[in-house]
């Protein structure tokens, strides 16, 4: 497993993490990319406990989501199964695993001032979080993806399913975009990757 992890994290974390898997008795699957979530937790039945990933994200993004997953299953443990999935029992526990990691030891330093801010008070996916977003998605392969901000008003774009959305307006945060074929009006975040129909 641990020749697995080093693939996949930051090496200098690589020996923490195995320590905390182990631990925990954590099942950990790295799967095909699911364009909904980067990873889930989920106890089973017998009383294990699994933790997936998907295999296409970046090592820093990876690293997150996985103390991300591992923190659901030390809170459960800890408050019980009655609190909210990303309520202040997970963000003080995401916050706990986390900070021995905030170092350049294991991030790139113009990573660091981001993560250390989104720790503040972390948010359920690093996704929302549009900088640290932005930030992390320097790490990925090059791909032919555009953000919505990206995208000019009036412009069309095509979401993963294939439905094509015309941008609209910036509300406070998000972005009112049209389905073509419905007319219907729906809310994205700003860093939502999209293919840009030129």
């Amino acid at each position: 497993m641990e020749e697995v992890l080093q693939k996949y994290i930051p090496e200098a974390a690589v020996t923490s993490v195995m320590q905390l898997i182990q631990q925990h008795n954590v099942h950990l699957k790295i799967v095909n990319e699911r364009v909904t979530r980067h990873g889930d937790y989920r106890k089973n039945s017998d009383g294990t406990h699994q933790i997936t990933v998907n295999t296409t994200l970046n090592t820093y993004r990876f690293f997150i989501t996985l103390i991300h997953e591992i923190a659901h299953l030390v809170a459960f443990q800890k408050y019980g199964r009655a609190i909210k999935p990303h309520g202040k029992e997970w963000k003080l526990t995401f916050q706990r695993l986390m900070l021995p990691y905030i170092r350049p030891q294991i991030f790139p330093q113009q990573l660091l001032p981001l993560i250390a801010l989104h720790f503040k008070n972390p948010k359920a996916s690093s996704d929302t979080d549009a900088r640290l977003a932005l930030a992390l998605k320097q790490y990925d392969p090059p791909n032919d993806k555009n953000y919505i901000f990206e995208i000019p008003a009036g412009g069309t774009f095509r979401l993963y399913n294939g439905k094509i959305f015309r941008r609209g307006n910036k509300r406070v945060k998000r972005y009112e975009c049209v389905e073509v074929a419905t007319g219907r009006v729906y809310l994205f975040n700003p860093n939502a990757e999209v293919e840009f129909l030129k």
